[in-house]
């Protein structure tokens, strides 16, 4: 049985601070080697937004390879297999399904083969308001993995259990993720307006108002005319949720939220990169690059993750 190394345990510290602080990151391990590699099977390395490469996976093409299969891996959301392999070899090298090729001009002349696996926090679900529609959307999104801030009045706090955060009054721009949330504005006749203008002000992705079409058409001409951006408005989906007939509360929280479910899965099957892809990688130069060590050098700080919905 192998034991861990002290450099996996570095690699295993490193991804439990990322996802402490709610930061993606990609992990790349070494699967297999052939000839001349300056890591062998095993060795792993994180690679965060900004294309940090905190471990080892081998020199500069690989390193190279690495980071621009990660930074599509964290748009994506998809793990990917890659071959790094010199230029002669790749000629030759016969079709391969979910095989990502790329030509190495690297003078080593060994080939590395990886597998890019990204790991997304949680996505946002931001709930405005205390309804009986809220209170079950924010357990229903919880239940289905979703991490859950609730903004509403302050009396109305204790009425939110579910949520993993809660937010006094309806900032919903200071909500972690509000970038690229999925927010509902689930007021229900107590503060709409202001709770929706300050959901339209965000740049969520996805906002949804729950009320009738005539409610929410009402408000939209009210917002029109104090400012409101009218492609915000436009993009508003009002009433909120899928049409499936929903009369209970819980039912319209199932419809929303399988709406919401609908355009992130929707969003992950768009074609992505060929299955087959020979990509050259001009790293030689970094061959005997040093890569700083994890310990210490796995920062979590840096932008905020945006992603479309998926």
């Amino acid at each position: 049985m192998m034991a861990i190394t002290a450099e996996t345990e570095d690699i295993i510290d490193c991804m439990a601070r990322f996802k402490a602080a709610g930061r993606p990151f990609v992990l790349a391990t070494v699967v297999r080697t052939e000839d001349l590699t300056a890591a062998k099977a095993g060795a792993k390395a994180v690679i965060d937004l900004e294309g940090g490469l905190h471990g080892w996976i081998g020199g500069g093409c690989t390193q190279a390879a690495a980071r621009k299969v990660a930074a599509r891996a964290l748009t994506d959301g998809r793990a990917r297999y890659v071959r790094v392999r010199p230029k002669a070899k790749l000629a030759a090298e016969p079709a391969a399904p979910d095989v990502e090729l790329h030509a190495s001009g690297c003078p080593s002349g060994g080939s590395i083969e990886l597998f890019v696996e990204p790991v997304l926090p949680r996505p946002m679900l931001i709930v405005a308001g205390a309804s009986p529609v809220a209170r079950a959307l924010a357990e229903l999104g919880r239940g289905a993995g979703f991490a859950v801030t609730a903004a509403a009045a302050p009396e109305d706090h204790e009425r939110l259990p579910q949520a993993d955060r809660r937010i006094e009054g309806f900032d919903l721009g200071s909500a972690a993720g509000a970038a690229s949330g999925f927010v509902v504005v689930a007021t229900q006749g107590k503060r709409d307006r202001e709770a929706l203008q300050a959901a339209l002000a965000t740049t969520a992705p996805y906002v949804a108002f729950v009320g009738s079409r005539r409610k929410a058409a009402a408000l939209k001409e009210s917002l029109l005319k104090t400012g409101a951006a009218p492609a915000r408005l436009e993009a508003l989906h009002a009433p909120a949720g899928l049409d499936i007939g929903a009369a209970t509360p819980e039912e319209v929280a199932l419809s929303i939220l399988a709406e919401i479910v609908q355009l992130r899965r929707t969003a992950e099957r768009r074609p992505g990169p060929p299955a087959l892809e020979r990509e050259e990688i001009d790293g030689g130069s970094l061959e005997a690059e040093v890569v700083s060590p994890v310990k210490g050098a796995c920062e979590t700080k840096g932008r905020e993750f945006s992603r479309k919905p998926g």
